[in-house]
């Protein structure tokens, strides 16, 4: 059973609205650019492949995709824009859940990894991705650096998020590696604000190259963004490209 929290029916309701902005072709363009060249000729992997965001238009653009989603909820969104046989969606954890066949690319985006709140499944999810992966293949993974150097001694919140729509914030335990996520969004003209949470389990590029190394991979590549950029000390995020030995 995976420690991953389960997204809601109105939770998987707003989120295409939510992340509307990640979804328009300018920002989603350089993200189906390169998983595309890296797919090639072969097939594609999403783990935890949500409402589609990245998924549907990266099957549009001609790679065969299959998903993986632990939330039958978000699937359900999905299948509104794309039919089974188009997309084939495995419903379970991606730490665990195997699809038929290999992959040139398994990939997870937008820092998904670190749903699984241990590190073991972490681990797990390497292993899955190799698993699936054909020798030469490759697996993506897009996730945030930990912004621990914003945090002043004793203080445990770091704010990333402050407008007039949305109030977002984490908060760290730096013993147990795990970051909250707390959202204050306005809901309608009344004034009124949801709030909702999330857990994650923050993890460095080096702990993931470990992570890899164990499950026979080898870092490739690490780029800053979608674009290629360098990836320094002072990188926001990263794109990391681990490859499965021939």
């Amino acid at each position: 059973m995976t420690s991953s929290e389960l997204w809601s029916h109105a939770t998987a309701e707003r989120y295409d609205a939510e992340e509307a902005e990640l979804s328009s072709t300018a920002a989603l363009g350089p993200t189906l650019a390169f998983l595309a060249e890296i797919a090639g000729d072969g097939r594609a992997l999403e783990f935890a492949i949500g409402t589609g965001r990245v998924g549907v238009p990266l099957r549009e653009r001609g790679v065969p995709v299959v998903g993986i989603e632990l939330s039958e909820h978000m699937a359900a969104v999905l299948r509104r824009k794309i039919d089974e046989d188009t997309l084939p969606v495995a419903i379970g954890d991606m730490a665990t859940t195997v699809v038929p066949g290999e992959f040139s690319l398994v990939y997870l985006v937008y820092n998904t990894i670190t749903n699984l709140l241990t590190q073991d499944e972490q681990v797990e999810c390497f292993r899955n991705a190799a698993r699936h992966l054909r020798p030469g293949g490759r697996f993506v993974i897009e996730l945030g650096v930990p912004p621990l150097r914003f945090l002043p001694p004793g203080q445990t919140a770091v704010p990333f998020d402050v407008s007039a729509e949305h109030l977002g914030f984490d908060t760290f335990d730096l013993v147990e590696q795990i970051l909250v996520s707390h959202h204050f969004t306005r809901d309608g003209d009344a004034g009124h604000y949801r709030r909702g949470t999330s857990r994650h389990r923050y993890a460095w590029p080096a702990e993931l190259d470990l992570m890899a190394r164990i499950a026979g991979l080898e870092l490739e590549r690490r780029v800053a963004d979608w674009h290629g950029a360098p990836f320094t000390q002072d990188s926001a995020k990263h794109i990391s490209v681990w490859r499965k030995p021939v």
